[in-house]
């Protein structure tokens, strides 16, 4: 299979959230054809981004002359004109973009976004503002939902697993979690968890499970 990790990338609206992701692409070694209808964004990112463009995002003629529909990714980055963000992603579908991500404002948005063949939609201020309601809720360092309630997080370990191998612990039983990974406060680094790990005050794990039960195993119940 090939490996399509540094495939080139289109990305449609150039605010906070589409500026953000074009630059973190080009970084990362992708070739991105960065696009937006506001010509002062576009002048202003001339000089950060390899290949920048302005051009209205709903117009197929437009979108043709940029050969959009040669991309295998593309992102509709536009969050506030939500007719231009519904008609661009019908527009790519129209083209046959075979994977289409685009950014929703509000839950009817992302509705409407999957109904008209985006692939994947985020809400990104919803997942941000979920995330850090979490981190101030409980006792988690760090938290990243799966998929429904199903989460990843970091947190130190509760008091009634340390000093105890993982084994002994039974933590998967007990509080319906998985270790996976360790970062001894010693050497700063995460490792993979074994039955044999034993964890010390001061260490962080990541565990993934359920979000109550992950938050349940933070808060040591």
């Amino acid at each position: 299979m090939a490996d399509n990790s540094d495939e080139p990338v289109v990305v449609l609206g150039l605010g906070r959230f589409g500026t953000a992701l074009a630059r973190e692409l080009v970084t990362r070694g992708h070739e991105v054809l960065a696009v937006d209808n506001d010509g002062a964004v576009v002048q202003a990112l001339a000089g950060q981004l390899p290949h920048v463009v302005c051009a209205d995002t709903t117009d197929p003629e437009a979108m043709r002359q940029l050969g959009v529909g040669e991309f295998r990714r593309a992102v509709v980055a536009i969050g506030t004109n939500i007719e231009a963000s519904v008609l661009t992603a019908a527009l790519l579908y129209d083209l046959r973009v075979p994977h289409i991500w685009a950014k929703a404002v509000t839950t009817a948005h992302a509705t409407i976004l999957s109904r008209v063949g985006a692939h994947h939609v985020v809400k990104p201020e919803f997942e941000m503002g979920e995330r850090v309601a979490h981190l101030i809720s409980g006792n988690l360092l760090d938290y990243v939902q799966v998929d429904g309630d199903f989460a990843v997080a970091k947190t130190t370990p509760p008091a009634r697993i340390v000093g105890r191998p993982l084994r002994d612990s039974q933590v998967r039983t007990r509080h319906g979690v998985t270790v996976v990974a360790i970062r001894p406060a010693a050497t700063g680094e995460f490792g993979y968890a074994t039955g044999d790990t034993v964890p010390a005050a001061g260490d962080q794990v990541l565990v993934i499970g359920r979000t109550d039960q992950v938050e349940s195993f933070a808060a040591g119940d």
